[in-house]
């Protein structure tokens, strides 16, 4: 199959790369690149989500969709969906690097294990995706990376320590790694969302923490905001206005204040759930 095309109305179509498809963001995502015609590559570990997800977007846009079931927190799971593209044949001209999770609660107390299969999956696998896509790209002066960040990414987060670590580090690899490709064709894009309807909060065991109380946006709004920045070329979006005056206010202030209101809006409520956290 090959990777990229051209419509009638001569735009460029392209193979995107989606991990972290059968949920959340990376779900709808998914939507968005296939209504626009790009053939798609899925990846997570849920099978018969993303199985139902690829015959549905099959179905609805008539495109290719090739399903790779693979557990990002393996060390070697970057270079084996790398070498089952490319065994098939299937070029990739946008990566989407979506997956990643959270393991929420006081350093001392949360489980190591864990906390490793975290930054395999939010570091780790994400820069090797990376490496290995972006490489082709440059080669053929066309490419679009579109890494899905966090707003924590600009603070210290008590109570969510290795996560927030994680999503600096995405945020300052692709601002960089934007700069470096500057002029290549290869665009890099950063999307810090905040607070989002996704299954990410009950997972994480976060929906009765005021982070997650009051309306948040949905993963349609923010997927689409993400989308349009990577086709305008922009290093860093933030999607919302509240999430751009929060960005803004930490910018500007010290960090010792910064990580003591966070670790505010990182406490649990007792009693207090958050009914938006509960939406996929």
């Amino acid at each position: 199959m090959e990777g990229s095309n051209s419509s009638d109305n001569g735009q460029r179509l392209t193979t995107a790369l989606v991990t972290g498809a059968s949920s959340g963001i990376g779900r709808e995502m998914a939507h968005l690149l296939a209504n626009h015609g790009h053939d798609l590559v899925l990846v997570a570990r849920q099978a018969r989500r993303l199985e139902e997800l690829a015959g549905n977007l099959r179905k609805t846009y008539d495109i290719n969709v090739t399903v790779v079931l693979k557990d990002l927190s393996s060390p070697m799971a970057a270079q084996e969906i790398h070498a089952e593209l490319q065994n098939s044949g299937i070029r990739i001209d946008m990566l989407i690097n979506n997956a990643g999770f959270n393991v929420y609660g006081p350093f001392v107390d949360t489980n190591l294990e864990s906390e490793l299969q975290m930054i395999q999956v939010n570091v780790v696998t994400l820069t090797s995706l990376t490496k290995l896509f972006v490489r082709g790209m440059v080669e053929r002066g066309f490419g679009r990376i579109l890494h899905v960040a966090s707003t924590a990414s600009f603070t210290p987060a008590p109570l969510d320590s290795i996560y927030a670590a994680t999503k600096a580090y995405v945020l300052s690899f692709s601002e960089a790694i934007a700069e470096e490709l500057r002029g290549s064709g290869v665009i890099v894009t950063a999307l810090c969302p905040g607070p989002t309807q996704t299954e990410f909060a009950e997972r994480a065991r976060m929906t009765d923490t005021k982070i997650f109380r009051g309306r948040l946006m949905s993963a349609r709004e923010v997927a689409s905001i993400g989308y349009n920045a990577l086709l305008r070329g922009e290093r860093t979006v933030v999607p919302g206005l509240a999430n751009k005056a929060l960005v803004l206010s930490i910018r500007f202030s010290p960090r010792n204040l910064v990580a003591k209101i966070a670790k505010k809006l990182m406490t649990r409520q007792t009693g207090v759930m958050s009914p938006g956290a509960r939406h996929v």
